[in-house]
């Protein structure tokens, strides 16, 4: 989990006015207003303008806002960027990453445009995405990794599972990656809007795995995620237990705490400051 909590990321098409509309009032940590994979290609022009309008109106309160772009090697791409770049989006998601040059190449254009500022989430959702997920993750642009494991799966020609066996190795290299470059790393969408349960299985594997959250596709899924990538009260109970049990160790000239009957380390009261300033943050930032 992150200090600034993406427990429930959530794809809005743009070419639909009445999905992004519905998403001001949703309980989502961030929005990802989508002119990628969601919208015909016939239709991406109308598409970034309605985005551009959409932003401008504003209203989704306190949620992180984000634009998914088409790729620079298609015939969308410049545009979108340099219209995202003038409309003052604070940060882009880009698909199909494959390699710290291409971040390279949009963060010109994008300077080029006069805009420095924005933050880029970075997709992995091809075999040489993954294998360059270190040097993306560190590119001075990235805050998130985002894993696309529809399109990877197919690019692996592994099958889909419940347990997401044939990914896992992908899976664990993107999350060493964003750990190693201290980002921020999002699991990929959940197709079934029909298997509540297997959704929240996949979620619970996420956590486990150490994703700080998941992106969705439907409404529907967002308490699920926030349930299972937010600090449970449980979590943030032993945080505060953790943080006393270390600061009456400081203060008696201890040189450490036990919580438990267990030595309480550095490392453990890292994690419990982490937990409160998550906790912290969602309760500051729930619309």
């Amino acid at each position: 989990m992150t200090e600034t909590a993406l427990r429930s990321v959530l794809y809005m098409p743009g070419a639909n006015q009445r999905a992004m509309d519905k998403a001001r009032d949703l309980p989502c940590d961030a929005v990802v207003f989508d002119l990628e994979d969601a919208v015909a290609p016939d239709a991406k022009a109308a598409a970034r303008d309605a985005v551009v309008a959409q932003l401008a109106a504003g209203g989704y309160g306190k949620r992180q806002l984000v634009v998914r772009c088409n790729g620079l090697n298609t015939p969308w791409g410049r545009d979108d960027l340099r219209a995202m770049a003038a409309a003052g989006v604070g940060t882009l998601c880009l698909p199909k990453v494959e390699s710290d040059e291409e971040l390279d190449s949009v963060a010109t254009l994008l300077a080029e445009a006069g805009r420095r500022d924005i933050r880029l989430w970075a997709m992995l959702e091809t075999p040489a995405g993954i294998a360059a997920a270190d040097t993306i993750a560190r590119h001075a642009a990235v805050s998130v990794l985002v894993m696309g494991t529809t399109d990877l799966a197919a690019e692996l020609r592994v099958p889909h599972r419940p347990d997401r066996l044939g990914l896992q190795y992908a899976l664990g290299r993107a999350v060493m990656a964003a750990r190693l470059a201290g980002v921020a790393v999002l699991d990929g969408v959940y197709l079934d809007l029909q298997d509540a349960d297997g959704f929240h299985a996949i979620c619970e594997q996420g956590r486990a795995l150490g994703f700080d959250g998941k992106t969705l596709i439907h409404p529907s899924q967002i308490a699920a995620a926030n349930a299972v990538f937010g600090p449970s009260a449980t979590a943030v109970d032993w945080a505060e237990r953790v943080l006393a049990a270390w600061a009456e160790a400081e203060q008696a000239g201890k040189g450490l705490a036990v919580l438990d009957g267990k030595l309480v380390e550095t490392m453990h009261v890292d994690e419990a400051r982490r937990v409160l300033a998550t906790a912290r943050y969602i309760e500051d930032n729930t619309a």
